[in-house]
């Protein structure tokens, strides 16, 4: 099984986070800055490698805590 955000996740979402194709890891690349967004919703596919390949999906939220406040 491969892991991969769905193709219409918006490139703002593929610049802030990555994922592992082999475990379905998400990392963030950067800092998460409440001001700017406070929750970020990430739609992953999980797709195996048959013919033709089955896939079945989930909508991840990353909430946002304001630290500074």
């Amino acid at each position: 099984i491969i892991y991969l955000f769905n193709r219409r996740v918006a490139a703002q979402i593929k610049e802030m986070f990555t994922i592992d194709e082999n475990h379905g890891e998400i990392r963030l690349q950067g800092k998460l800055d409440y001001e700017e967004m406070n929750s970020y919703e990430i739609t992953i596919e999980a797709r195996d490698k048959g013919w033709p390949p089955l896939s079945g999906h989930c909508k991840v939220v990353v909430e946002v805590l304001d630290v500074n406040d």
